[in-house]
């Protein structure tokens, strides 16, 4: 397979993917402003990347599982265009995703991904509690992290050998949920289910 196509190879891809469907080339052109020639179509059908059928005298593709995952990679990794066909699909994908993360809340995490998770940890407890200072249960600030049960614990002992983070079991036992217990962090021989971090 090709390192790389043509913008409007990679355009097609995406609008194939998005669309999920068999297209006709013509569609491609007219409603789409997609021009997919023959040698782009050629190469893609070479590849295993989109699937060509000839009706009558015009063409027809759909997208491959392989193109698919060659679309996903290339749009999480290939450079980004800033005018044209490829432009407009690529922001489309944008959209879609966007809308699917934020219907399920998840978008803010999925934004700050790219950050250090002490600075999501940061942010997060914030959101859930009163500021600086205050006592937040992990039980709320687990669900709210993107990322596994001991690299959060890792990055908890860290923040709080740093002086800045504070972790304490709740006196208060009878208050403890089954989510407390769960997401409670053992330090010694103790259960730790409330955090509270201070401004650095």
């Amino acid at each position: 397979m090709p390192e790389t196509y043509a913008p409007s190879a990679r355009a097609a891809l995406v609008q194939l993917m998005l669309e999920d469907r068999m297209i006709p080339n013509v569609e491609l052109l007219k409603q789409y402003k997609i021009e997919l020639g023959k040698d782009d179509r050629e190469a893609l059908n070479e590849d295993g990347l989109i699937e060509t059928v000839k009706e009558g005298r015009r063409y027809v593709h759909r997208i491959t599982d392989k193109g698919t995952a060659w679309c996903l990679n290339d749009l999480m990794e290939g450079e980004t265009s800033v005018r044209g066909p490829l432009a407009r699909v690529q922001a489309a994908v944008l959209k879609r995703v966007l809308r699917f993360l934020n219907g399920r809340g998840s978008l803010a995490e999925a934004v700050r991904t790219q950050q250090d998770l002490e600075d999501v940890i940061r942010g997060v407890y914030l959101e859930l509690g009163d500021g600086y200072q205050d006592w937040v249960r992990l039980a709320k600030l687990r669900p709210r992290l993107d990322a596994g049960r001991d690299e959060v614990d890792e990055t908890l002992l860290k923040m709080v050998k740093g002086g800045d983070a504070h972790l304490v079991p709740d006196s208060n036992r009878k208050v403890l949920t089954e989510e407390d217990h769960q997401a409670a962090i053992r330090i010694g021989d103790e259960d730790k289910h409330l955090l509270a971090i201070e401004e650095s």
